[in-house]
């Protein structure tokens, strides 16, 4: 009898354990409306939860949403920018953007895209505008319950508090300027103006002037582009350099739907140097990085690349020349670190990145460690008692944003609902060590891009544990079709929804049309094709795919990878690209 009631209170002591251990979370507040907060909202309607987003202006979109006017505070985007990935690499994983939408799509477009997203889930409804979050705190009882007191601010001025059980934050690091003046001597009694890329909205106003660009990132590229058709003359002054590429590549397609493929980044992995070197090579056939001045130092993958199809073009017809490091300034006239001065300088514009800051969140939440914040994934403080908190979107790669963002909302949101746990405070700050040396080996110029991850790698990380990974072996097995499409084709977001939580009916679709969606905004004008071509193109494609399933066969029975060296990075996309029938050109 008394070993029944010892073994009656010890299971009962066990089950209030681990009652304790379970905060049921149903509230969650969501700070900003641009794309990282839309996918958060839906991630939480998914999972149940009830989400609140606070916008602090009249509209969603973020970045993307370009404003008349500048408001300290919030990212600003210039009248010109079109989006550096293409609309299928950019898309959120359960909303294949419209087929009549151009595939490196202008703002106002991708505005466009992100409205109708809002509009199909219904997020409007759940998204309070023009109110302002001033603080996050713990509650009292934050160890038990893991609530947060979040106070916010009208546009009038009113004040609320609310009680709420999680928090995710969605404001992005496009909004404090890094404007390092120290860095060049006499910047302060420079005669004309000065500005950061922040501030920059369009060439008006800099006709007939000399401009100096400072910085090579994409805002620089696109900002000494957009400059120079107006101006007299446009420099473009660099540091280290910057391998550019263009929107267009192979046959015309976008250029981040080829070669990124798992294959191609398997390949990666397993020959870097070799990947390296082809990629490299291919970018100096289209023009010479040594012979324009903007050969870099680090290798093609240290470094986010420049996104620009016009820089060399610029830089051909004389209107842009790139120059090294300013050295000093003096007056109006700009000297640089090889000696050279331009003199009757007018505007030098910074295109020299952002700082970040969380000012609403308490202090020490997110601490630095070498240049990045300490986030277990980039997504959970480690230090927090309760796993409620969670920064989305606050990351950078070599890829589309969106994809990422939506990742880390889904896995944020089972984490919050105790359908995931995440590791102990000291295995999470051993994983962020670790992932931090790893990043300093692996890029270069963390201190600008602290943020940086590896796209596919990231994303099959997180959906490992999501449990939505693609089952390569058996897709290939059971839709031969599909799985072809994963492995060699370009790592779409619809792949993260065939199956686990969030599995999406029309993934399945979504992958096999997606060239379809690419090829429906060219058609503008039907050219003829020659019959012979077409059955061409038609045996090579069938010569290809045999190819593939060869390469398929050797790779998972783990022959020799050898074979693979005679093929460049990229080419296997043919294999389930748009023939020329698929466009309809015949």
């Amino acid at each position: 009898m008394v070993q029944t009631s010892l073994s009656l209170s010890l299971s009962l002591s066990l089950f209030l354990s681990v009652c304790s251990s379970i905060i049921m979370v149903r509230t969650v507040a969501v700070i900003g409306a641009g794309p990282s907060g839309l996918t958060s909202i839906k991630s939480c309607l998914d999972e149940g939860l009830e989400p609140t987003c606070f916008e602090s202006s009249e509209d969603i979109g973020g970045l993307w949403r370009f404003k008349e006017h500048l408001d300290p505070g919030r990212a600003n985007i210039y009248q010109s920018v079109i989006i550096n990935s293409s609309k299928e690499m950019m898309s959120y994983s359960d909303f294949p953007p419209p087929a009549h939408l151009p595939n490196n799509m202008h703002h106002s477009q991708l505005l466009i895209y992100l409205r109708l997203y809002a509009e199909t889930f219904d997020l409007f409804k759940h998204i309070v505008f023009q109110t302002t979050v001033v603080s996050v705190r713990q509650r009292p009882d934050f160890p038990v319950s893991g609530q947060w007191e979040v106070e916010t601010e009208r546009t009038e001025g009113q004040r609320e508090s609310q009680v709420f059980d999680a928090v995710m934050v969605c404001t992005g690091h496009f909004t404090q300027p890094h404007l390092p003046l120290k860095d060049f001597p006499g910047i302060e009694e420079f005669e004309g103006r000065y500005l950061h890329s922040w501030e920059y909205r369009s060439a008006e106003g800099l006709q007939g002037k000399r401009v100096v660009v400072v910085g090579i990132g994409n805002s620089g590229g696109d900002i000494a582009v957009d400059a120079s058709r107006v101006a007299e003359q446009v420099y473009l002054s660099t540091r280290k350099g910057a391998w550019v590429v263009s929107r267009v590549g192979a046959g015309g397609l976008p250029g981040d739907l080829v070669g990124t493929s798992r294959l191609d980044k398997l390949l990666q992995k397993l020959f870097p140097s070799w990947i390296t070197w082809m990629m490299e090579k291919n970018l100096n056939q289209s023009f010479d990085h040594r012979l324009y001045g903007l050969q870099p130092k680090h290798g093609f993958f240290a470094q986010i690349p420049v996104v620009n199809d016009d820089l060399p073009g610029r830089i051909i017809s004389g209107r842009v020349l790139i120059k090294p490091n300013i050295g000093e300034i003096r007056g109006s006239s700009v000297a640089f670190e090889d000696g050279s001065v331009v003199d009757k300088v007018d505007v030098v514009v910074f295109a020299t990145g952002y700082n970040y800051d969380f000012p609403f969140l308490p202090s020490g939440l997110l601490a630095n460690s070498s240049h990045r914040l300490s986030l277990y994934r980039n997504v959970f403080p480690p230090g927090l008692a309760r796993p409620s908190l969670a920064v989305v979107g606050f990351v950078c790669n070599l890829g589309a944003i969106n994809p990422l963002a939506e990742m880390q909302a889904r896995w944020a949101t089972r984490v919050f609902k105790g359908l995931l746990t995440l590791p102990s405070e000291e295995a999470m700050l051993q994983d962020i060590k670790r992932d931090t040396s790893t990043l300093q080996n692996r890029f270069a110029c963390l201190e600008r891009h602290p943020l940086q991850v590896d796209h596919i790698p990231y994303l099959d990380s997180m959906a490992e544990e999501l449990g939505v990974r693609p089952n390569l072996l058996g897709l290939l097995l059971r839709e031969p079709g599909v799985g072809l499409r994963v492995l060699l084709g370009p790592c779409t977001p619809y792949q993260y929804r065939l199956r686990g939580p969030g599995q999406w009916d029309g993934a399945r679709q979504a992958i096999l049309t997606q060239w379809e969606r690419v090829a429906q905004p060219f058609r503008t004008r039907m050219a003829a094709q020659p019959e012979s071509k077409t059955r061409a193109s038609c045996s090579l494609r069938l010569t290809l795919t045999l190819s593939g399933a060869v390469l398929l066969l050797t790779l998972y029975t783990r022959h020799s990878l050898s074979s693979l060296l005679s093929h460049p990075t990229g080419l296997l996309y043919k294999l389930y690209s748009p023939s020329e029938t698929m466009w309809g050109w015949k």
